[in-house]
Parts: structure tokens; sequence; C-alpha cells
């Protein structure tokens, strides 16, 4: 009988082994199957991802993740059938990069810069964070912060194997939201980050200070649960492009109304708005003098997106959201900072005009 039970166990392993691979600090990354619906959300991804299970404020979480290969440019002699199965670069340490999403979008809005990364060599990490998407949705029982998200982000790196600081450093890419993420990452992690490119980040200005009304939870919450398709078209419409809608803009509002109205709405929604009560009260505008990355601080001037503008009055709201001032600004606060700017778009260039976005992003890159 022991024996039976010995031989079941080991079975039992090998068959977790078979699914799983185990990393550190009793943490593991999972690779699937996983359901159609997982935590709240069943977009359906075009890339393979995996879940990384880890714990966090004494909660067990999982963070989906997308983590794809540097893409080799086929040689004169290579074989035409061969080109498909072409895919890693022999090098054991390419170059990495890590993509960060905003508050209303998901890993998988960077597949367009995932690509062009890929083809640039880049081996590509794009988590979706705590909170959001594909990961754990622990609502009210979690305390947001960026500093958390930042922890929660490097662990996952740390499972990867990629935190040696003898490695070449990370790219570290963020918009919007992710833009505070990637420079709170880079001011926490400074040996780790080769570069810094921020892309219409959130928190250029101190939102509270200029005179934001400040909120209770119960009123964020109150909105974030009124939040629908129609509602998240017509803000990512007016805000984010320019009164323009197309479709490459509507399938990420269809996936964000989906986890709105999915089986972790409650809880998504509950997380929302600590988000928002994060960006207000944890800015990382007084600290961008003390960033030592090279940067890159890409911005559509005509983006308007402010934290907290809808709420404000007149003479507030005038005033927040100038991208064309306070990408200026920033650039010059940020002590090895490179603007680019483009004039005629908004909050997300890599989605309205990815061709000039990702040539500038490469041009840099090269320098």
């Amino acid at each position: 009988m022991l024996f039976l039970a010995l031989i079941l166990a080991v079975s039992a392993v090998a068959a977790i082994a078979s699914q799983s691979k185990t990393a550190t600090n009793n943490t593991t990354i999972d690779n699937g199957p996983f359901p159609t619906d997982l935590n709240g959300s069943n977009f359906t991804y075009p890339h393979p991802f995996q879940l990384f299970h880890f714990g966090s404020q004494g909660l067990p979480l999982e963070m989906a993740f997308i983590d794809l290969p540097p893409i080799v440019a086929p040689t004169a002699t290579t074989k035409p059938q061969h080109v498909r199965h072409t895919r890693t670069k022999p090098n054991p340490k390419p170059k990495i990069a890590l993509l960060l999403h905003g508050k209303n979008f998901c890993s998988i809005t960077w597949s367009t810069t995932a690509a062009t990364l890929q083809k640039a060599g880049y081996r590509v990490i794009i988590p979706d964070q705590i909170g959001f998407c594909k990961s754990s949705k622990p609502g009210t029982l979690y305390q947001y912060s960026l500093h958390q998200l930042t922890l929660n982000t490097y662990s996952l790196l740390s499972a990867l194997d990629l935190t040696d600081p003898s490695n070449n450093g990370i790219t570290v890419v963020g918009h919007s939201l992710g833009g505070m993420l990637a420079t709170r990452f880079s001011l926490l992690y400074p040996d780790l980050v080769s570069s810094l490119v921020l892309v219409n980040p959130i928190g250029l200005e101190p939102y509270l200070e200029l005179g934001v009304p400040y909120p209770d939870l119960s009123i964020t919450l109150k909105t974030e649960q009124t939040s629908n398709y129609m509602s998240i078209k017509g803000y990512e419409q007016s805000t984010y492009y320019l009164g323009v809608w197309a479709p490459e803009y509507n399938v990420w509002a269809m996936m964000l109304a989906q986890i709105y109205a999915g089986t972790e709405a409650q809880n998504f929604v509950e997380g929302q708005a600590r988000v928002v009560d994060m960006v207000l009260t944890q800015p990382v505008f007084y600290e961008f003098p003390r960033v030592r990355s090279k940067t890159l601080l890409m911005v559509g001037t005509k983006d308007t997106t402010a934290i907290g503008k809808q709420w404000s009055p007149p003479d507030v709201k005038e005033k927040l959201g100038r991208y064309e001032l306070i990408g200026k600004e920033t650039a010059n606060r940020i002590p090895n900072c490179t603007l680019v700017e483009f004039e005629d778009l908004g909050h997300a260039p890599q989605i309205q005009a990815p061709d000039r976005f990702h040539a500038a992003l490469l041009q840099w890159l090269r320098t």
C-alpha cells in the first residue's frame, strides 16, 4: 500500500511538472491549458500566455503574462520552407523588453509593439498586472500601490531568471498608468533598467496639488460600477483618439467592457477604484529628477488625459492634461531624456499611428 501511494505521489508530481516550471521562493509558472474565462476575462489572446503563481499580502495570486522570443530574420542561405521554424536567437542572453500596460488596457494591447521589438532582437515580457485582465482580482483584500505592483513585476522577472545585474539590462516601456509604474520600477531597480520608455504616461502633473478634489473611495467605486462599452467608447474617443473611432480602437474597448461585465466584475471595479486612489495619492511627479536610466518620452500632444479631470471645477479642468506643455516640462526634469512628440496624435500613439511610433522607438533604441 505504501509503495502504491509512493507511485501515485510521484506520478502527481510529474503531472504538475509537465504543466508548470518551478521557479524560486515557492512560486511556479504554469503553461496551461487555461479555462476560456480566466479571472473574469474571456478575451482570446492571439499569443500563448502563462500564469505566474506567487504570494502577495498573504494572498495566493496569479499573474498572467506573455513571454515572446526574439525573431531572427532568415539569411540568404536559409531555405524558404524552414523560415517559419527559425524563431529564437542562439544568443543565450538576448535583449529584454518589459512592456507595462495602462489602466484601460491589457498586455495584449502591446501586440504590435511586441512584434516590432521581437524583430529587433528582443525577448519581450508583457504582464497583466494584478487586478487587471487575466490576472487575479483580489478586490477589497488588496492594497494597491505602485511599489507593490513594481515588486510583483520584479518577482515575475526573478522567476524568469531575468534580474541578474550582469545581464545587458532591461528596456522598460510603459504606457499611461504603465508609465507611472515604469518610472517607479526604474527608481526601485535602477541597476536593472538600461532604458526607460514612457508613452503618454499619466502622472506628469500632481493632480491633487493642482486642485483636483480628492474623492472618497465610495464615489470612485460608483463611477467604476457604471462603466460599460458605451461609456468606455465615449471617453476613449474624445480623450484618446481626437473624436475618431476605428476598428483597431474598438477591439480594446470591447475587451475592457467585457471585464466590467464579466464573472469577476465586482472584484474588478473594487480594484479599479483603488487604482484611481493610487494614482492620485502616489505621484511620481516629484521624483522624475531622480531617474537614472536613459529615457525616451513619447507624447501624442493632443492627449487630454488627466485623472480627476471629470469631477474637477472648471478653473482646474482647464489646467489639466495639456500634454503639449507637460511633455516638454517633464523631459526637462528627467536628467537623460529624449522627447519625441506626435503633434497630431492623442493618448495612444502606438495604436493610432504604429508605423511612425515604432520607427521613432527603434531609432532611439539604436542610439
